[in-house]
């Protein structure tokens, strides 16, 4: 059976070799630079980290990732989408202030900063796919109008999918704000009427004048016209504008899948992730908790479906911590063949994603890892 091809290196480092060498040497050993590269548009896609949350990758490696892009000829900017949620990333202004917080500017991380979906996550483009979740991923403009992609992705786990890699970088990542609402939710979002506060925003803002404010001036949906964007959602400060509910983690890892094919097909892509800071949780939250694994290294790969798949497999086979949530979740002691991810979070699937992934044609699961 084919397989795809996954570089590692270590975190092993010497006087004459620093981390960052390390890295430029793997992405260029995975062959990065194979890639006609000159005068091309880069998005690299990243998280830039909710404010609080310190596990976020270092800008380091995005500045030496965006110089030898540079060296090239090419074009990069380092990129996220606006999230669903409110927080410090649900706007531009918002997201931009929060990524420079956390080291992502022209100066630190030596590349501009655009955020992919715009000012209020509005900025998208429908990608026909015809999936048999999601018929047209709504995907943020700068990460749709790119030459090519570049994931740099932290690898972690994730209190819905189980983990945080390539896939859910990309396919969550680069949705828009209604792109993200059709990602979590089968259903149309809900008003809470007591944290309405009358301001009107949703009103004014819905494309399709499906909301309106009852006699009493408080919110309501028409849900003969409502189609389920989620505009009203990302604009309401409030908490009024909500989801009422969510996807199962292997409905929502199936999604992911297919909008990841949507922002791929047809366009040249690399992947790396770095398997360090391996926290319980998404860098979403305001907080992470203790790693629940050693730090384990760096992996690369043009299959972004075989990167997820090794890089799960390398946290499989490492050590629990101890005092880490991991350990707490569980009464007996912890081998290399249990599914860490799945005992944080006994709700979740990843490996669903990882086959859906391989079933519509996003990469394979099967990897050969070549050490550097």
């Amino acid at each position: 059976m084919k397989s795809s091809k996954v570089y590692f290196t270590n975190l092993r480092t010497s006087p004459g070799s620093n981390l960052l060498n390390k890295m430029e040497r793997l992405v260029k050993k995975a062959g990065l630079l194979s890639l006609n590269l000159d005068k091309k548009f880069i998005a690299i896609k990243i998280h830039f980290g909710e404010p609080g949350n310190l596990a976020y990758l270092r800008p380091n490696y995005a500045a030496r990732m965006a110089n030898i892009l540079r060296r090239e000829g090419a074009r990069p900017f380092l990129t996220d989408s606006n999230t669903l949620y409110s927080g410090g990333r649900s706007n531009a202004v918002d997201h931009i202030q929060s990524a420079m917080e956390n080291g992502y500017n022209p100066i630190s991380a030596q590349c501009p900063v655009i955020i992919a979906d715009g000012l209020k996550g509005t900025d998208y483009r429908e990608i026909p796919l015809n999936g048999k979740y999601c018929k047209a991923p709504k995907v943020g403009v700068a990460i749709a109008d790119s030459d090519m992609i570049i994931s740099m992705n932290h690898f972690k786990g994730h209190e819905q999918t189980g983990f945080g890699g390539a896939l859910k970088n990309i396919g969550m990542g680069s949705a828009s704000v209604g792109g993200k609402l059709e990602l979590h939710s089968s259903s149309k979002p809900v008003i809470e009427i007591d944290n309405c506060r009358s301001c009107n925003i949703c009103v004014i803002h819905c494309a399709h004048d499906a909301v309106h404010l009852n006699a009493d001036r408080k919110a309501e949906i028409d849900y003969d016209k409502c189609v389920g964007c989620g505009q009203c959602v990302a604009l309401c400060q409030y908490d009024s504008a909500i989801l009422a509910d969510y996807d199962t983690s292997e409905v929502l890892n199936c999604k992911i899948a297919e909008y990841t094919k949507a922002i791929l097909d047809g366009k040249p892509h690399f992947h790396i992730s770095f398997i360090m800071n391996v926290s319980p949780e998404c860098d979403c939250w305001g907080h992470n908790d203790a790693a629940i694994v050693p730090d384990i290294g760096i992996a690369a790969s043009f299959d972004p479906v075989a990167l997820d798949h090794a890089c799960a497999r390398l946290v499989m086979e490492a050590p629990a911590l101890p005092g880490s949530r991991l350990v707490e979740s569980c009464a007996g002691e912890i081998s290399a063949h249990d599914d860490k991810f799945h005992l944080v979070h006994p709700n979740t699937n990843w490996k669903s994603g990882l086959e859906y992934a391989e079933e519509i044609g996003v990469g394979i699961q099967k990897y050969e890892l070549i050490e550097i």
